[in-house]
């Protein structure tokens, strides 16, 4: 459930910071990437230089919370989870609230250095969130980016088909229990909703950010502190920290 929460959040944030604060993506880093090498070799130095502070941010938030776990796992403390998360929180609050006032609301043209403020907190808050949670039972997800994603549910559709073909055909060869199968399924359908809740979030955040602007980040705020919540009552962090020990 907070997987897809979290996803749901992730596509939200993305494309709000896309349309509100600058054209390009803080959660996608492939495509990020991609906007350096572009901008370098057309000699626009300013853009790759926000590009590349948008990858040095995420990786910043992402080791912070990967450290911020792992000292939680080994002190023991069953809501580590629900750190990252706040700190999260508090990121896309700051952008909300800070960018509405700099963006809109003064209705010129944000300067370079408050669009790195600003597109820095939402990369850290990405990379934060990369960090939280990375395993579902045996499954290794991210939520804030889904073409590893896409590639896993091929691959688990791929193990469905060949898996029938061999059950129906009774293969003396390789004989799984029909249970393995509806596992495969069950998890198939599972990364599929991670992809559908990453697209329903970046239909909502354009929606909203189209009409709101930086505000709408208040959205995924609301539902980063259900996720804390969430957290409460069923910890996150050493449940991660012990499938990550399993794999």
């Amino acid at each position: 459930m907070i997987a897809l929460l979290l996803t749901f959040a992730a596509g939200f944030v993305d494309v709000v910071g896309l349309l509100a604060v600058y054209k390009i993506f803080t959660a996608h880093m492939t495509g990020t990437t991609v906007r350096i090498g572009e901008q370098l070799v057309r000699g626009n130095w300013s853009a790759a230089a926000v590009a590349a502070l948008v990858v040095a941010g995420f990786i910043a938030g992402s080791i912070a919370g990967r450290v911020l776990i792992e000292v939680g796992s080994r002190a023991a403390i069953r809501r580590i989870a629900s750190l990252t998360l706040a700190l999260e929180t508090a990121l896309l609050l700051c952008v909300a609230c800070w960018g509405y006032h700099a963006v809109e609301a003064e209705t010129v043209h944000t300067g370079l250095a408050i669009t790195c403020a600003l597109l820095s907190m939402l990369a850290l808050a990405m990379g934060l969130q990369t960090a939280t949670l990375t395993h579902v039972g045996p499954l290794t997800i991210h939520t804030t980016f889904v073409t590893g994603m896409i590639n896993k549910l091929a691959e688990l559709i791929s193990s469905w088909l060949f898996l029938s073909y061999d059950i129906d055909r009774g293969s003396a060869r390789i004989l799984r229990p029909r249970k393995e199968r509806s596992t495969i399924a069950r998890e198939a359908f599972f990364i599929f909703g991670i992809w559908l809740c990453y697209l329903a979030g970046a239909i909502l955040g354009t929606w909203l950010g189209l009409h709101w602007g930086a505000r709408a980040l208040f959205l995924p705020c609301a539902i980063l502190l259900s996720a804390i919540a969430i957290d409460q009552f069923r910890p996150l962090a050493l449940e991660e920290e012990a499938e990550q020990s399993r794999s």
